[in-house]
């Protein structure tokens, strides 16, 4: 079922840069937390290795500490899918945060793919641990959310067929709004087995974005995979951030690939390059204002009470400060060019690149 978001709003909780999602018809919880570390890691390329880690350690700390002041306390199981959960400071900010960490779990993930399409998952190897009332905490990317479904799916499997179950599940993504309809449909298929599960808490770091379903403006988005703000709830400091650091709303996505640019650094910057050599490619067909507010998720001009509604942060108090600087941002693109900014970009990259040569 996918579940509609056009009446969800983020509300403020007594924690700093933690939002809650309050939307008709979810069961489980689900909050967008901000820091200034995945502020730069989500619009800037050019955070890499250890410092892609550590830039989430803020934002997640944010998280931990909403956890523990809402009851979650004791023991907790982390759960690695050796995909895109390996750059997430789970471990870490449990310990920072108090939780005693009872075991550490991992599970391979390679997709099988058939005539391009993901038609299963192998599971090559695993360490899973299965106990009762189980406290699970997990760190992935959830994109279209398919393979992250196969993975739950034999993580669930395991704990039924082995005697355990699940106390709560608790995910940091950077992620897309089809994890909500991902977690609220697993929910059921657990409390099937395990009828004590309270269920997930979702936080998702800088806002609930949302996948391409086409090509987009430019024509080559992939669709499913790469992220923007149309239809999605964005945070109001990742908002500003991009809007003060302009060329960040036209980068591929607000994550590339997570594994390449923390172990893979090379293929992350040529991975880089292609994109805005796609970019330039593109740029005398595509207009660039189109562009912007294809990225946006709203077309110009609009109101102020036209953008709360848009933005979804209707309740969060007087953000006039805000929507004027998207205006201003709005203006200044009027005066740019794509083709100049793949040129910037591209000569700022590929600088960059021949450091790892």
């Amino acid at each position: 079922m996918k579940h509609n978001l056009n009446d969800a709003v983020l509300t403020k909780t007594r924690h700093q840069s933690v939002y809650k999602l309050r939307a008709p018809g979810i069961e489980n919880e689900y909050l967008v937390v901000s820091g200034d570390g995945t502020r730069r890691l989500m619009a800037s390329p050019e955070v890499i290795g250890f410092g892609s880690y550590q830039s989430m350690v803020p934002a997640t700390m944010r998280g931990m500490q909403y956890l523990v002041d809402n009851g979650v306390v004791g023991d907790v199981n982390i759960l690695t899918i050796l995909r895109g959960g390996l750059n997430y400071p789970i471990e870490e900010c449990a310990f920072r945060a108090g939780l005693r960490v009872t075991n550490m779990d991992f599970l391979s993930c390679e997709r099988i793919i058939e005539n391009e399409v993901i038609s299963g998952l192998d599971v090559r190897y695993q360490k899973v641990r299965t106990c009762k009332d189980c406290v699970l905490m997990v760190g992935d990317i959830i994109a279209s959310g398919a393979t992250l479904r196969m993975c739950m799916d034999h993580v669930i499997e395991w704990f039924r067929s082995h005697g355990g179950s699940f106390k709560k599940i608790i995910f940091f993504t950077i992620g897309g709004s089809n994890a909500i309809d991902l977690m609220e449909s697993l929910t059921t298929k657990i409390r099937s087995f395990s009828p004590g599960f309270e269920g997930f808490t979702c936080f998702f770091y800088e806002g609930i974005f949302n996948v391409y379903q086409d090509k987009g403006v430019l024509g080559f988005q992939v669709p499913d995979i790469d992220f923007y703000w149309g239809d999605g709830i964005i945070s109001p400091e990742f908002r500003e951030y991009v809007v003060a650091h302009g060329y960040s709303l036209y980068e591929k996505c607000i994550i590339y690939d997570g594994g390449a640019r923390r172990y893979e650094i090379p293929d992350h910057y040529k991975e880089v390059v292609a994109y805005w050599e796609e970019v330039l490619e593109a740029s005398d067909r595509t207009d660039i204002m189109d562009l912007t507010q294809e990225r946006l998720g709203y077309k110009a001009p609009i109101s102020y009470e036209e953008w709360l509604e848009v933005t979804r942060l209707s309740e969060l108090g007087d953000l006039h400060v805000l929507y004027s600087d998207e205006r201003v941002f709005l203006a200044k693109a009027q005066t740019l060019t794509l083709k100049d900014v793949a040129t910037t970009r591209l000569q700022q990259f590929k600088q960059t690149l021949k450091g790892y040569e």
